[in-house]
């Protein structure tokens, strides 16, 4: 067997990703405790003069925070489950059941991961606009604002996911079908086989899922800000804080700015240091899949 000959090589190419991932971190940290005329000043300076917490108090006293709060989870809590059901479901049915034009439903869910999801945002508006019987709209859609105007909008468009569906279908693929034969010998409907044999051997994967999905849904920003034009009430956490630098000192903007972008990653945060455990787990399952 050979020797590697450079195991320094290898050490320093970590060292420098974890530098390079987590120094932008800590200088949002630390410039959100920064004062008046700290931030973006030559000679640059990393850690504040006085950690102060008056940029907290000020962000939220900018921001309707549990206004903005609710309406990211609500919209992530959503989205995520959806992403779960509908990907754990289908990848069930293009994996372990036979049926006509299965091939071409797949490749056809491979094919809508090759498009921009801001490239659809303009038509689900638009279909949004139109919903009858919504927002004072009439049976053929006319009249009012429709779904635009509910908070239902802002989760709406990401329902289901191409990439959920490819991931979960690859992972049951290597799920043996004798297992799930002898539970439908046993007398066991196909709902029942999913539920009770194939979820809990997806776990990790899902736990996978559904952090990405949690991720994306709750830094979404473009369809976000594009929802709450017609509806300020269902501003999100992402578009609440962008627009801090409108209502504030400019000599205090960024650090401020910082200090939501804190507040607002923490959820995040705390999620994944609970999962993280099923998280690496499910990505190397992944990996080796």
């Amino acid at each position: 067997m050979t020797r590697r000959r450079f195991p320094w090589f290898s050490y320093l190419l970590v060292v420098t990703g974890a530098v390079l991932t987590v120094v932008p971190f800590l200088d949002m940290v630390m410039t959100s405790f920064k004062g008046p005329g700290e931030s973006g000043t030559l000679p640059y300076h990393f850690l504040p003069e006085a950690f102060d917490l008056s940029n907290y108090r000020a962000a939220i006293d900018q921001l309707d925070l549990p206004v903005l709060f609710r309406n990211s989870v609500v919209a992530t809590a959503v989205i995520t489950g959806s992403v779960l059901l509908t990907s754990s479901l289908a990848g069930y049915a293009l994996a372990k059941l036979h049926f006509p034009g299965r091939d071409f439903v797949f490749r056809l869910v491979l094919s809508t991961m090759m498009f921009p999801p801001f490239l659809f945002f303009v038509p689900h508006f638009l279909i949004l606009v139109h919903w009858p019987l919504a927002g004072g709209n009439d049976l053929l859609g006319r009249g009012g604002a429709g779904l635009t105007v509910s908070i239902v909008a802002l989760s709406v468009p990401f329902l289901v996911n191409g990439f959920g569906i490819f991931l979960m279908r690859q992972f049951m693929v290597a799920i043996p079908d004798e297992v799930l034969e002898a539970a439908r010998i046993d007398g066991a409907g196909e709902f029942t086989v999913w539920w009770r044999i194939v979820v809990p051997q997806t776990k990790p994967v899902m736990v996978t899922l559904g952090l990405l999905t949690f991720v994306d849904a709750w830094n979404e920003y473009i369809w976000a800000l594009l929802v709450s034009t017609a509806n300020p009430d269902v501003m999100t956490l992402p578009v609440g804080i962008q627009l801090l630098q409108d209502y504030v000192d400019p000599t205090r903007t960024m650090p401020i700015v910082m200090a939501g972008l804190v507040l607002s990653i923490l959820p995040v945060l705390v999620l994944f240091l609970l999962l993280q455990k099923y998280y690496i787990r499910g990505v190397m399952l992944s990996g080796l899949k």
